[in-house]
């Protein structure tokens, strides 16, 4: 099957890559406005760009960076729950990436967001199928966390940048600052 692969970043992408590449024709999609500050979008661009070099993947990628318009619906809704803020997150990159998938003919579409633990993996496999139904290419549902250590330990390994937080300010403060300020 022809999945286009949306990838969070290249930690996210390895164990996954390694595994579905054995039964599925992958091309992977950067698509990522969520990540910030922008010199962290960049060093997360170069790791990605640098390790899908290495095992020659067919890439895509939408640089587009609307950062006025993303921060302000995320804040938004940051300012209502962390749940919506993160539905939002995943929703405009899951319908970028079918919306994708679509104009090039691909069998299926799917995300690396279903490797990391921490992501909110059931409402990522709900809007992905929601999302499909929508714009008419089927999404590929596969349970990543299973993968989620090798992946890590590949990225060491392999000496590629490893970021501590999910990507937009929001969550780096989530991970870095709120009640952290003990000193």
């Amino acid at each position: 099957m022809k999945i286009l692969l949306h990838t969070c970043c290249a930690p996210c992408l390895m164990a996954p890559y390694k595994h579905l590449s054995q039964e599925h024709e992958l091309t992977l999609f950067w698509y990522n406005p969520n990540i910030q500050p922008y010199r962290e979008y960049l060093r997360r661009l170069r790791a990605f760009r640098e390790y899908t070099r290495r095992i020659g993947a067919r890439v895509i990628e939408d640089l587009s960076y609307p950062l006025e318009e993303w921060l302000y619906k995320a804040s938004i809704l940051s300012k209502k729950s962390n749940v919506l803020r993160c539905k939002f997150c995943y929703a405009d990159r899951l319908f970028r990436t079918a919306l994708k998938a679509r104009e090039l003919g691909m069998d299926a579409f799917s995300t690396t967001l279903l490797l990391a633990p921490y992501q909110k993996h059931e409402l990522v496999k709900e809007l992905g199928f929601s999302i499909a139904k929508k714009v008419g290419v089927k999404f590929h549902y596969e349970d990543m966390r299973r993968w989620f250590d090798e992946s890590e330990d590949m990225a060491r390994k392999a000496g590629i940048y490893r970021q501590g937080y999910c990507g937009c300010i929001f969550s780096e403060a989530d991970r870095y600052w709120r009640d952290k300020l003990d000193f």
